[in-house]
This record gives structure tokens, C-alpha cells and sequence, in this order.
């Protein structure tokens, strides 16, 4: 079994649920935008900000993987849209990516892509405000999202809902919640639970455990206990693969309880790392990703561009050109819009559909995966536009 729950973990601020799969091609599903079609030059300035200059090589290497989406998606425009992309470093730094989104907005940025982590968006966000440009963040907290911020991340509740609603549809529709003792696990659990709720099912037991090995280890008993006393017939849990996972669904199925009693339902990616696939304790449980076969094409082509493999969530910085390579024949001069960024036919991307919300959130179209004998299988797959899920 994997080590878990042994190395620190950055807070929820700092972290991005990893997600991507591609599509080839980056358009709304209109005719694309031609130059010049509603901006006066011709073209777009777009300010990225990646983490360059921390002294993290972990961030040095998830910058040079943004650019590099970033300048593919450009390039996958073609003469479609032309895209003024202007790189700022902002070393991880709140006040460094405030600093450095005045600057960019000062040298004539219209939108603001990135940066990654939640804090230094909130800084950005604020410190251009005023002038009326967005920022399309890498973020996945959506505590952050609203007024000129967006996240392109995939969020607890846009999983969380995909989740739910098929689980219903599937006669799942008694439900209990096993969340880890901390900020990511309680702010997951209330996601669950609304979204079980607005799928039209009943969340009957919830359970919880202290964020440790030993605190894991003392609650399975009880929470396989509580599961079936309240007769559930899924188990929905925020445990993710580099925590308590491994632990949780191994000891739970100790105790009586697996996929085969009540559907195990994840609110992570369960197929990242893939040796996480052969555990015991995961096998039939429906966790919800990217088409995986998407991913693998956007993956061999960045391979072979740039000889190297991406960085999991350089996809975002593909989607953010995508969308706005793509709305340059609505835009007018200055800023792009929030009108413009929140148009409802969304956009297509390398993780699939999307489209940002009013509420600087967004919804993306994810399938679901079946983990059978090792392999993730999907189960129900991803939408192709906001028609309908699993269509």
C-alpha cells in the first residue's frame, strides 16, 4: 500500500486539483473569430502570469509548462486570432502578482491570465480592479472567485454535482459523506452535500476522521458502522490519493464496507498516480476526470513539441487562450467583457467543454470512471457541449 498522510500539504489556497484532457481544436461551437472582426488592432495583449522566479524548481517547472500550453493554443488559433502574449513572473508572491498585474495592465494588458495559486490571484484581482480587466485565474477556490476574478480550475462543486446527479440517476440516491478533518475536507463535504441535495437525493449519515494516520485508523470502524445502520447506498469521500486514501478505502473494506455494499464515490482524481488504480480498497469505485483519451493526445502532442511531458494543469493556461483567441470577434477595444468571458455556449478546450459563471466559478464537462480490475473505464462519458451531460 502507498505511504500516506506523511508529507506536508500546502492549505486549499495554495493548491489546484489536477484535471486535463484536450480537444484539438479551440473554438465555440459558432464560426470561429477572425482578426480585427471587434478589436480595433487586430489583436489581443494577454498577460501571463506563471510562478517563475520562487526559487521552487516545482514552480519553475509548472511556468515554463504554462507558457508553453499557452503558446500552443496560440499557435492552434492560427490566423483565426492574433494574440499579443506577454509573460510576467510573479515568484509565488501575492504582492509580487499584484505588482506585476498594475504592470501589466499599465503596458496595455486587456486580459489577465493565471496566476496559479489562490492567494495571488485574490491580489491580482484587486489590485486591478479598477481598471476593469479580468483575470482568468488557475486556481480552483471558489472562495476567491467573483467580481474581476474567474477560476478555470475544476472545482469542488462543479465535480461534486457531476458526481451526485449520476449517482441518483443510478438508484445511488442515499448517500454518506466521509470528509477529512481539515479546510479542504470540510469545505468538500458541504459540496457533496449540496449536491447530493440538488440532485434530489438524501444525504443519510455523514462521518468524519481527525487528518492522521492514527485518526484514520480509529474512525473506519465507526464510519462502516454509521454506513450501514443509515443504509446507504453510496459513500461519497473527499480523501484524495497523496492523503488519506489509500488508508480510508483500504480500512473501510476491513471493516465490511466497499464499492460492492455501498458505491464508493470520490471527490478526487483516483487515477493520479495510476499505482493508486491497483489498490484493493478503490476497486468499483466512480470518481469523475477529463476524457482520458482527449488527455493522451494533448499530452503526446506537447511531448513531441516540446520534449518534455506537461505539467497536469498546464491545460488551464489552454483553455484561457482558448477562450479568448475565441471571443476576439466579440471584443471591442480595451478590456475583454464579463459579459463577453460568461456567454452560456461556453468554449472548447483541452480539458474538454467549459464555460465561466457569473459568480467567477465555472462548469466543466467531465466523464466518469469506473476503477475495474486496475483500470479506470469510463462509465459515462463526457459531454461534447451543455446539451446534457453523458450525451
Amino acid at each position: 500500500m502507498l505511504s500516506v498522510l506523511m508529507r506536508a500539504r500546502k492549505s486549499l489556497g495554495q493548491i489546484l486539483v489536477a484535471a486535463s484532457a484536450v480537444v484539438l481544436a479551440a473554438c465555440v461551437p459558432a464560426a470561429g473569430p477572425t482578426p480585427g472582426a471587434g478589436n480595433a488592432s487586430g489583436k489581443i495583449q494577454v498577460a501571463l502570469l506563471v510562478p517563475a522566479g520562487s526559487g521552487q524548481a516545482s514552480d519553475e517547472l509548472l511556468a515554463r509548462s504554462l507558457q508553453n500550453a499557452a503558446r500552443m493554443a496560440i499557435s492552434d488559433l492560427g490566423g483565426s486570432a492574433q494574440v499579443d502574449l506577454r509573460v510576467y513572473s510573479t515568484a509565488g508572491s501575492p504582492a509580487t502578482a499584484a505588482a506585476m498585474a498594475t504592470k501589466a495592465v499599465a503596458e496595455g494588458a486587456q486580459v489577465i491570465l493565471g496566476p496559479v495559486f489562490a492567494q495571488e490571484a485574490n491580489a491580482a484581482g484587486v489590485a486591478v480592479a479598477a481598471s476593469g480587466v479580468n483575470v482568468l485565474a488557475f486556481s480552483n477556490n471558489p472562495d476567491i472567485a467573483g467580481n474581476n476574478v474567474f477560476v478555470l480550475g475544476p472545482t469542488f462543486g462543479n465535480t461534486a454535482s457531476r458526481l451526485a446527479s449520476y449517482a441518483v440517476r443510478q438508484g445511488k440516491s442515499k448517500v454518506m459523506i466521509v470528509n477529512d478533518r481539515n479546510s479542504a475536507g470540510e469545505i468538500g463535504r458541504a459540496a457533496i452535500a449540496q449536491a447530493v441535495s440538488a440532485s434530489g437525493g438524501t444525504v443519510v449519515a455523514s462521518g468524519n476522521y481527525e487528518f492522521s494516520q492514527n485518526g484514520v485508523m480509529a474512525a473506519a470502524p465507526g464510519i462502516a458502522a454509521s454506513a450501514r445502520a443509515a443504509g446507504a447506498q453510496a459513500v461519497f469521500l473527499t480523501a484524495d490519493t497523496a492523503g488519506a486514501l489509500p488508508l480510508i478505502s483500504q480500512l473501510l473494506a476491513d471493516n465490511g464496507l466497499s464499492s460492492a455494499s455501498a458505491q464508493f464515490i470520490g471527490l478526487t482524481r483516483w487515477d493520479i498516480p495510476a499505482a493508486t488504480l491497483g489498490l484493493p480498497g478503490v476497486q468499483g469505485g466512480w470518481f469523475a476526470l477529463p476524457d482520458p483519451a482527449l488527455y493522451a493526445q494533448y499530452q503526446s502532442r506537447y511531448q513531441s513539441t516540446f520534449n518534455e511531458p506537461p505539467h497536469p494543469i498546464s491545460g488551464l493556461a489552454y483553455d484561457g487562450i482558448a477562450a479568448i483567441g475565441a471571443l476576439m470577434k466579440k471584443a471591442g477595444p480595451g478590456p475583454l467583457s464579463k459579459q463577453a468571458l460568461t456567454q452560456s455556449a461556453g468554449f472548447v478546450g483541452v480539458n474538454g467543454v467549459f464555460r465561466l459563471r457569473g459568480d467567477g466559478t465555472n462548469e466543466r464537462g467531465l466523464a466518469i470512471a469506473q476503477i475495474l480490475n486496475g483500470r479506470a473505464v469510463v462509465i459515462d462519458p463526457a459531454p461534447r457541449s451543455f446539451g446534457g451531460f453523458g450525451s
